[in-house]
């Protein structure tokens, strides 16, 4: 089930924006546009978008999400470059979540590098902030 609100807060409807990324009717435009959809994928647990979306030199042999984590919040805090005309970014953002069931609470906060490889933007890696 997909939620109806976009999980990145974009404010449009998840049909209408990371949505058709997911289902690759639509590339994502920027490196920013790329996070706010692999966000969303973890939000709603698509493990294929977080996958097809990861550089592949970079890339795991498969991906567990933790089904108990919700995830609530991303604050996209920095970009570099990432643009619809360079083909390298980074985008820094601090993404919430919780575990309902034990009632714990953290952020992410990480600094990633993207990479538009023919035409399409991929996660390569990031670093972990405090």
């Amino acid at each position: 089930m997909t939620p109806d609100r976009c999980p990145c807060l974009s404010g449009l409807p998840f049909d209408e924006c990371c949505g058709p990324v997911h289902r690759g009717e639509r590339v994502a435009a920027t490196a920013e546009a790329l996070m706010r959809s692999r966000y969303s994928a973890f939000a709603v647990g698509d493990v294929g978008w977080l996958l097809a979306s990861w550089h592949p030199s970079t890339r795991p042999a498969h991906l567990d999400l933790d089904d108990e984590v919700v995830w609530r919040r991303l604050d996209i805090l920095a970009t570099h470059a990432g643009g619809p005309f360079d083909d390298a970014g980074e985008v820094e953002f601090a993404a919430y979540w919780r575990t309902p069931s034990t009632g714990d609470r953290g952020r992410l906060h990480e600094v990633s590098r993207f990479a538009r490889t023919e035409g399409a933007w991929q996660y390569v890696d990031g670093d972990l902030k405090p």
